[in-house]
């Protein structure tokens, strides 16, 4: 039997698997010596046996009524007393921050007869009394009862119509007692039974409802996106109750050390006057900005500004943190490492090693390329006309378009069919999350940068635009009005800027960001954040061992690649030179029936051959070029067999027989396939076709050649597709070399190359050791791989059952995203072993969409590939994981 039960006074940061991320730092700052109101948390193992079992561990209660007893001696208050009530809060809080996804129930202990002793607790404030007990009903009626919120906030939206009011604040105790009241028969309504008025009942049925909550939908979505494993389950943390909403001398607060958004330090954050808890993230008043704070309670700022600075330098990080001020006291309800924009993470990382807070492999550490890529993503052009719709706060930076949408199915739904949008709210909460994600960025009326929506777009990496206050968005009517009138319903285009936080009718043009263009080598800019991306950068390329590679198939994308600090081409796909014009010359060589014509064809193709491989070469002069001989399917090339039969039909009726579309068609027909993917490709082609891999062999070598004449240091590669046996490659390979020793007679000198071969095969694979005897570099295919391992088509499947199998957690992510290290990855892994046991210098390099996947990075470092290869805007990306992979 394990304990499941802590005091905070128990546990340290280093606890987060056990207690939770939440737990584990409160219980970090109760051992500072912080301001942390008392309490215990129950583990994360109690809520996995809950799960596994459907009920809660055996002892679990009486460790809990322990610790319960322990607080309420050290508060010298009994939960729920009449006369003088101890009143908790139960919150969640899984090892990962999890923002909005699990709920809180504050004020647990009040009912019907302990809110008159909290009234008398409160020397006599009534309405402080019967707002915290609404509150409670409304937050467990729809936490642990089930209740939709709209049902409470339909009676205090009538309550405050009934009055006048402007919001909460404005009403009285008595109208807070006539809420209470109707949310009490909202319950029994909705539930069929009262609400609790035992204590220790409502205390168990809400540890009960939190445990729950990691299987909600909006959880479960959130762990899929974050990656969060699902076996985790979440810590409970039971915490003694202080109370912002005691007057105007009390508050709540969200702070931040530096700014999630920009990095910059400062004092950042949001404080709300007469306000509790979940009030400010929830954005339904506006809070005022955190230096307010200053004059409305100096002594309050002071001492946060000394915690903020303590728990910066003990963390070594930026510090998110939530307090309660009550009655002029401070009190810490949490910190954690703050969510923060790409942004900040690469400022905050740099100028965390100048202040000697941490080393550059720990800076490196801090980001991520994903975040990077952001970084990456185009930014809107400040020169274009435009109408200013309003203006927000820049909660989570970025340039965003798309179609307005007010609520979150509409935007999955949207989304789903390809559209751009962008999701339009007076405030999310947590059921929003599949909008959110499903959206390109996300636009509110109410809220700051500490609220729900900008808190889970900062996470995501989405455009956020919070507070937009001169917005009047009516969900029910589908649009919002601006203060001059105009009014953008659901579907009209609009742009929001997270960086600024502005709102633009229509489609803004974009323009490349700061990032990119030093990328480029344009060093007139010299922001905070590009020089923050330099130093990490050149850290990266310093630390990591893996060569960073590009697939790139034309001078322009290799010239491009180059600038991006691509190291050589990993993979030029020759098929895409014969598309276009140069189509019709390919079906010539097809149809070709005598030697004649076959040739006539191959020669007309030279030229054109030879002149993409020399500008590719020049492009990366002194850098390798490895280039993949043709591997279509052989239907890329064909014209369709139904349209080209009813043409050969029409022009038969008519009596204009063409010999030529003739022709096509029965050779067309001689080559149809049923499954081209699987058919006459790669080097099943060069075989079957003889000619057609000595032309392409002769035009890189002879375009090698004439740039080595002018002086130029070219590096070609030859890579033969689709080998699943050392047989088929050493055919190929021999017709190669003959065609290089004719190429060196012609030029007079040794022109070098390597021949190798692209890993794609599950065969290929199983004989990496005899075809390792004479290639001379692989390259992993692991797209192709992963279809074939896998046994379906990535064209045919993605939109068909992938999102049931993510749905159910058979893919926590889709393999041909990030690599499938127990499938595949064991591929790679053995043909990696059995290759160098027979060749111990085989060049080593992977050439799929996986090549610039952050995570599939670390696992090809980690099996001794020599290099990845990606797209050219993926580069950067690649080195910078490369780098974390080796300082890791």
């Amino acid at each position: 039997m394990g304990r499941y039960v802590y005091d905070f006074a128990e546990g340290n940061k280093d606890q987060k698997d056990l207690l939770g991320g939440k737990g584990a730092n409160l219980a970090e700052m109760t051992r500072l010596g912080l301001p942390v109101p008392p309490g215990f948390t129950i583990t994360t193992e109690a809520c996995r046996a809950y799960l596994a079992d459907g009920r809660e561990p055996d002892s679990l209660g009486e460790e809990i009524d322990r610790h319960l007893a322990l607080l309420e001696q050290t508060m010298g208050r009994t939960l729920g007393d009449p006369d003088d009530p101890l009143l908790v809060s139960v919150r969640s809080g899984a090892k990962f921050s999890m923002p909005g996804m699990m709920d809180t129930v504050l004020n647990i202990g009040l009912n019907d007869r302990s809110v008159e002793g909290l009234v008398r607790q409160s020397g006599g404030n009534e309405r402080f009394a019967w707002d915290s007990y609404r509150r409670l009903l409304s937050m467990f009626g729809e936490t642990v009862l089930g209740v939709h919120k709209d049902a409470f906030e339909d009676e205090i939206d009538r309550l405050k119509a009934e009055r006048g009011a402007g919001s909460d604040l404005d009403l009285t105790a008595d109208d807070l007692r006539e809420l209470t009241r109707a949310y009490e028969r909202t319950i029994r309504e909705h539930t069929g039974r009262d609400f609790p008025q035992d204590p220790r009942e409502q205390l168990a049925l809400a540890v009960r409802a939190v445990f729950d909550s990691w299987n909600t939908e909006r959880a479960t979505i959130y762990r899929r996106r974050e990656r969060i494993p699902t076996d985790l389950g979440t810590a409970v943390n039971v915490g003694t109750m202080v109370f912002g909403n005691g007057g105007m001398d009390s508050g709540t607060g969200v702070a931040f050390t530096r700014d999630p958004a920009t990095g910059a330090q400062g004092v950042y954050g949001d404080y709300l006057q007469n306000a509790q808890g979940e009030d400010v993230v929830a954005g339904i008043r506006n809070t005022v900005p955190l230096h307010d704070l200053e004059t409305i309670d100096k002594a309050c700022f002071d001492q946060l500004m000394d915690i903020m600075a303590t728990l910066e330098h003990h963390y070594r990080d930026l510090c998110d943190i939530e307090f309660t001020i009550e009655h002029g006291k401070l009190w810490m309800l949490q910190t954690r490492v703050g969510k923060r924009t790409a942004q900040a993470a690469f400022r905050i990382a740099v100028e965390l090693v100048d202040e000697g807070l941490i080393d550059m492999d720990e800076a490196l550490q801090r980001v991520t390329g994903a975040q990077l890529a952001t970084l990456m993503f185009p930014q809107f052009n400040s020169e274009h006309e435009r109408h200013l719709l309003g203006r927000g706060m820049n909660a989570s930076p970025g340039a965003a378009v798309g179609k307005a949408v007010f609520d979150s199915t509409t935007a999955a739904e949207w989304a789903a069919r390809g559209e751009d949008v962008i999701l339009v709210r007076r405030e999310t909460n947590p059921d929003d999350l599949k909008g959110m994600v499903a959206a390109t960025g996300i636009l509110t009326s109410r809220g700051g940068k500490t609220s729900h929506a900008a808190v889970v777009a900062r996470g995501m990496g989405r455009t956020c635009v919070c507070g937009a206050e001169s917005l009047d968005v009516d969900v029910k009517a589908r649009r919002f009005t601006t203060s001059d009138g105009t009014v953008v319903s659901e579907g009209d285009v609009i742009s929001i800027n997270g960086t600024t936080g502005e709102v633009w009718q229509g489609e803004v043009p974009v323009m490349a960001s700061h990032v990119v263009r030093h990328f480029e080598g344009d060093t007139s800019t010299d922001e905070a954040t590009v020089r923050a991306v330099a130093r990490v950068m050149d850290h990266a390329d310093k630390r990591r061992r893996l060569g960073v590679h590009a697939n790139a198939d034309t001078p322009d994308d290799a010239a491009r690649a180059r600038r991006f600090g691509a190291q050589g081409i990993g993979l030029c796909r020759t098929e895409h030179m014969f598309l276009g014009d140069r189509r019709e010359l390919v079906e010539h060589f097809i149809i070709a029936e005598t030697k004649e014509e076959h040739d006539a064809a191959l020669d007309a193709l030279l030229p054109l051959q030879r002149k993409d491989f020399l500008g590719i070469f020049e492009a990366m002069d002194g850098l390798p070029v490895t280039v993949r001989l043709i591997d279509p399917p052989l239907h890329e090339f064909l014209p369709d067999m139904t349209d080209l039969a009813v043409l050969v039909a029409h022009e038969d009726d008519a009596g204009q027989a063409d010999s030529k579309h003739h022709k096509m068609l029965e050779a067309v027909k001689r080559m149809h396939e049923q499954n081209p993917m699987l058919g006459l490709r790669g080097v099943r082609l060069g075989i079957a076709m003889p000619g057609l891999f000595a032309m392409q062999t002769r035009a890189i070598l002879e375009a090698a050649a004439e740039r080595m004449t002018a002086g130029g240091d070219p590096r070609p590669e030859i890579m033969v597709p689709l080998v699943a046996t050392a047989e088929e490659f050493e055919l190929v390979r021999a017709e190669i070399e003959k065609v290089a020793a004719e190429v060196n007679e012609e030029a007079g000198f040794e022109v070098p190359y390597a021949v190798g071969t692209m890993i794609e095969l599950p065969r290929a694979v199983l004989a990496a050791d005899s075809i390792a005897k004479t290639a001379q570099f692989f390259s992993f295919g692991t797209n192709d791989l992963t279809q074939m391992t896998w046994g379906f088509s990535r064209d045919d499947v993605e939109s068909s059952f992938f999102s049931a199998y993510l749905d159910k957690g058979i893919f926590p992510v889709s393999p041909f995203e990030t690599l499938d290290r127990d499938g595949v990855g064991a591929l790679v892994r053995y043909a990696v072993e059995k290759g160098r046991a027979v060749r111990p210098d085989l060049h080593l390099g992977v050439c799929g969409e996986h090549g610039g996947d952050p995570e599939s990075i670390h696992f090809f470092d980690e099996v001794g590939l020599d290099y990845v290869s990606c797209s050219p805007f993926r580069v950067p990306v690649a080195r910078l994981e490369a780098g974390r992979a080796s300082a890791g």
